[in-house]
């Protein structure tokens, strides 16, 4: 635990000293929502309506891409391969990582719904559960950019993931459509994509006060899916980029 704290730290210092990692991790998704809000400023019960579903969307694309390309970058520029030559072993470095870039998810998600209900006036009923979907999304995030990061060669093809991971979540997931209207393979292959659930669960936070049984299934199959994006991110790692 203690070498697993330790990458963590290290990961921690080295995100506070980039500046654009920075704003993108903590200021982006509010500035999306912002900008979210005032396309449908005429249309407020569309962003009453949208708005949670994208609270949980934007941290999820952007941790994504920053964990996913920044794992690449460790691995190319050899930090990896020294890491991995002391006794750390390598599910201690990707819970490292995970820990580490599960705190800036934690940061964003916070930030991010304080604007989204306190500056953007979203109209929720629960707000508690709305941060806790929006954690839990942003490290879903995290852990599916570890786990693509053992694929990518280079930083710009960890970028190019991008499409195959999160796009087809996105147009499945329920935010254009309803699941159950689709065709019955989409629909299927929307239940095995875990954006369907935080999709489902924000659905339902719009229009519920008490946090219902189904969506204490929709979290546990959440933290599920993070738990089995870390475990293969652990099988996968590799020491550096061929």
């Amino acid at each position: 635990m203690t070498r697993t704290l330790a990458t963590s730290r290290r990961v921690l210092q080295q995100l506070s000293h980039d500046p654009r990692s920075v704003a993108m991790i903590v200021v982006l998704p509010s500035l999306l929502l912002w900008m979210f809000k005032y396309v449908f400023d005429g249309s407020p019960a569309v962003f009453n309506r949208v708005g949670p579903q994208m609270l949980g969307i934007f941290p999820f694309i952007v941790m994504f891409l920053v964990t996913s390309v920044t794992m690449v970058r460790e691995r190319t520029s050899g930090t990896l391969e020294r890491l991995l030559t002391t006794p750390l072993r390598r599910g201690e470095l990707i819970l490292g990582y995970g820990l580490a870039f599960g705190t800036a998810a934690l940061v964003q998600s916070l930030v991010t719904s304080t604007v989204a209900i306190w500056l953007l006036d979203m109209d929720v009923n629960t707000p508690w559960a709305i941060v806790l979907f929006a954690v839990t999304d942003a490290v879903l995030g995290t852990a599916l950019g570890l786990l693509m990061s053992a694929f990518a060669v280079t930083e710009f093809q960890a970028v190019q993931f991008m499409p195959l991971v999160v796009i087809p979540q996105l147009l499945l997931c329920g935010l254009l459509v309803p699941r159950d209207s689709m065709p019955e393979v989409l629909r299927r292959l929307s239940d095995v994509l875990p954006l369907s659930y935080a999709a489902d669960a924000f659905t339902e936070l719009g229009s519920t006060s008490n946090f219902t049984s189904t969506l204490s299934k929709d979290l546990v199959i959440l933290i599920g899916c993070c738990v089995l994006a870390l475990a293969g991110a652990s099988l996968t790692l590799r020491r550096r980029t061929p």
